[in-house]
């Protein structure tokens, strides 16, 4: 009685949605960071809350996550938004629209850890870093 049950939710559940074309479409832009708050030393095991602070350009832009590369005790990050594209969005000044979000880190090992924050990119398309070093104690 259950698999009947489960295949007639499952059968009503396929055929009842309809594909619109309505569906807005999207993209996703990663942002420069504007400030980082991270400590200024590790404890070896801990996990820290590392926050970063960048401007929104729209309304039509959503936080998404962050760009988090890996290379040994380097870390580069960066914000991703979801941009939708619609007209009717608030474009706003620079500045205007601070928007904070952070991540957790958990110190694995007794290495200093090197972070690049992405801020931009230089007029020769170069990506340009705030680079911070946190060592770690025990």
């Amino acid at each position: 009685m259950k698999k009947i049950f489960l295949l007639s939710f499952l059968m009503f559940s396929l055929f009842s949605c309809s594909l619109s074309d309505d569906a807005q479409s999207f993209s996703t832009e990663i942002l420069p960071i504007e400030s980082v708050t991270i400590p200024e030393e590790f404890q070896f095991g801990q996990v820290y809350e590392i926050g970063v602070t960048y401007f929104r350009p729209s309304g039509c832009h959503i936080f998404n996550n962050f760009y988090y590369e890996i290379n040994d005790n380097e870390r580069i990050v960066a914000v991703i938004n979801t941009v939708y594209d619609d007209p009717s969005c608030e474009t706003f000044v620079q500045g205007e629209n601070e928007v904070e979000v952070s991540f957790n880190f958990q110190v694995n090992s007794f290495d200093t850890f090197t972070f690049k924050f992405f801020q931009g990119q230089d007029e020769n398309g170069n990506d340009l870093y705030y680079i911070v070093e946190v060592p770690v104690v025990e």
